[in-house]
């Protein structure tokens, strides 16, 4: 089941926190309750992927995008992502997530995410989102521009996204077989 209560509690939590620019990094902490393991007792790897949405949704506010979306009716997707596990999580470890727009390019916003664990990262996720409306995907120049910010060019995005977009353009669509 979807942590409602959560994303509620970091609602409430950053409702009056400071605004961030389009590319400032959110922090948050978050702790690892047993109905987010495995049958390895450690964090199960979609939960990770729920649990970051925790962090992205907080983020979009403070820098103005969520305003954005419900003045267009527009929504936010996950078009694509990367994760690499490098630390167990285990039940009532406390974690601290980091949350930041790195960029983006012709469609798609990129964002990075990490877990970290008294000071080690347990886990680092790259992600593509797109903005859409009943029409398809708003581009970036668009939404910034009903972000009041037309002007702001994207940071050069990193080699190691740069290289994860061109790889993902290499694999077939749809699967073959």
């Amino acid at each position: 089941m979807y942590p409602f209560l959560r994303l509620a509690k970091e609602a409430v939590k950053f409702r009056s926190a400071d605004p961030l620019p389009l590319t400032g990094t959110h922090v948050s902490h978050h702790i690892c309750w047993p109905w987010d393991l495995d049958p390895w007792v450690e964090l199960n790897n979609g939960r990770t992927l729920t649990l970051y949405d925790l962090g992205r949704i907080p983020l979009a506010a403070r820098t103005g995008l969520l305003a954005v979306l419900k003045a267009n009716r527009w929504g936010i997707t996950v078009a694509g992502n990367s994760v690499r596990y490098r630390r167990r999580v285990r039940a009532f470890d406390r974690l601290e997530m980091r949350s930041r727009c790195i960029g983006w390019d012709a469609r798609f916003f990129y964002m990075e995410q990490s877990m970290w664990k008294a000071g080690a990262c347990t886990s680092h996720m790259l992600i593509r989102s797109a903005v859409t409306s009943a029409q398809g995907i708003v581009v970036p120049p668009q939404v910034l521009a009903a972000m009041g910010r037309p002007d702001l060019a994207s940071p050069a995005l990193p080699d190691w996204v740069q290289g994860w977009i061109t790889a993902d353009g290499l694999r077939p669509w749809p699967p073959q077989g």
